[in-house]
């Protein structure tokens, strides 16, 4: 076996949300939404189908042009993903203290 430096190997028992919606302006979401003890309380948010994914939070949303940046997605469908994940990613829990 290779030997490698890790940093962290870890292993928990994740919740998941498989959520497919459309928007006003027609773009299609397929997101897995990734609740974990991990990240300071905030999810992972994967686009199914462009593979991007980020960790957010609250700030995250907040942050403007932030899922523009991370997403690779226009204003008004940037706009369209705050107001859901708004809804679904809730306050950050500090899960390390």
């Amino acid at each position: 076996m290779s030997e490698f430096d890790f940093l962290y190997d870890h292993k928990e028992e994740t919740t998941t949300r498989f959520v497919c919606f459309v928007g006003k302006a027609l773009h299609r979401f397929d997101l897995a939404i990734m609740t974990t003890t991990r990240y300071y309380g905030k999810k992972m948010v994967i686009d199914l189908q462009s593979g991007r994914s980020a960790v957010i939070g609250p700030d995250d949303l907040a942050e403007e042009g932030y899922l523009e940046y991370a997403f690779k997605l226009n204003e008004e469908q940037a706009q369209e993903l705050t107001e859901f994940l708004s809804e679904v990613i809730g306050s950050i829990h500090f899960t390390d203290i």
